[in-house]
């Protein structure tokens, strides 16, 4: 078989490996001299934003690729939200502790669902971290099947937890690209109780979905108290800043099983489809 990428030119690689073995003299061990893509300073230049937003959007989407994932399942929910009530911090955390055995369980339901297709369909997505993201990859390594994690460089690093699948743990310096590529592939978004960045994710994806720069997908909110608790929708659509046809951009679920039921029902959901906003 053919290599489509095959060049008649020598490749990068052996490039850069041949640069590494040349002479030390003042004149090799000047910056100016490295090469472009093998510099490291250089590409965390300012001016070179741009390349490194590419850079960041390509090789996860190029892996995906790879790996042959279709489409996706994206959990959001709080990183502070433990397994077990004795693991809270407060005694508000240890009631929302049920949301991680709703989301481990809700993950390992899709994931058998997806592993009829190979898993190439339908793939658990989580931000890779603590909390509701591990609860959403141990469901989908429960079930025997493969999830993404989605982590990103914080003050304060964090590992991936344990049970995001090697080969589809990226990590990202932009937001904005990590939140592309939360979406590009979505069939459905789950909602868990959360802080700012759930909060931040659940909105900028109503936001597009409501303007049209993504189609409509299953968007579902986990647990209506606490939703009820933090955010008056109605009240919203009562002062006219939202229509009184967003409230039904989303939908409260409680268990599982009735996640799994609301997308499995959803118009079009057995069809193969790219969500990817703005293309």
């Amino acid at each position: 078989m053919t290599d489509r990428h095959a060049s008649p030119f020598r490749d990068a690689p052996t490039d850069r490996e041949t640069a590494e073995q040349i002479p030390d003299t003042p004149q090799t061990r000047a910056p100016s001299y490295r090469l472009a893509f093998a510099d490291e300073d250089f590409l965390s230049r300012a001016e070179m934003r741009p390349v490194r937003l590419q850079l960041e959007l390509l090789k996860t989407e190029m892996i995906m690729e790879e790996m042959n994932i279709h489409s996706t399942i994206v959990l959001f929910g709080g990183a502070r939200i433990p397994e077990r009530p004795d693991g809270a911090r407060t005694e508000a955390l240890a009631g929302l502790s049920q949301y991680y055995d709703q989301a481990r369980r809700f993950a390992r339901l899709m994931t058998e669902r997806s592993m009829q297709s190979y898993g190439r369909d339908n793939v658990i997505v989580t931000g890779g971290g603590p909390g509701v993201m591990e609860a959403g990859n141990r469901g989908a390594a429960d079930a025997g099947g493969q999830s993404i994690g989605l982590n990103i460089v914080l003050p304060h690093e964090q590992a991936p937890n344990e049970y995001v699948t090697p080969g589809l743990c990226f990590n990202f310096h932009y937001f904005a690209i990590r939140k592309m590529h939360f979406l590009m592939r979505a069939r459905a978004i789950c909602v868990f109780p959360g802080g700012f960045g759930t909060l931040d994710e659940l909105f900028e994806s109503l936001t597009l979905i409501q303007t049209g720069r993504m189609e409509r997908i299953p968007v579902l909110l986990f647990g209506k108290s606490f939703w009820d608790s933090i955010i008056d929708f109605h009240a919203l659509a009562e002062a006219g800043t939202i229509a009184p046809e967003d409230l039904d951009l989303f939908a409260f679920v409680e268990t599982a099983e009735e996640a799994v039921e609301a997308i499995e029902t959803w118009p079009g959901a057995g069809e193969a489809r790219q969500t990817v906003p703005g293309r």
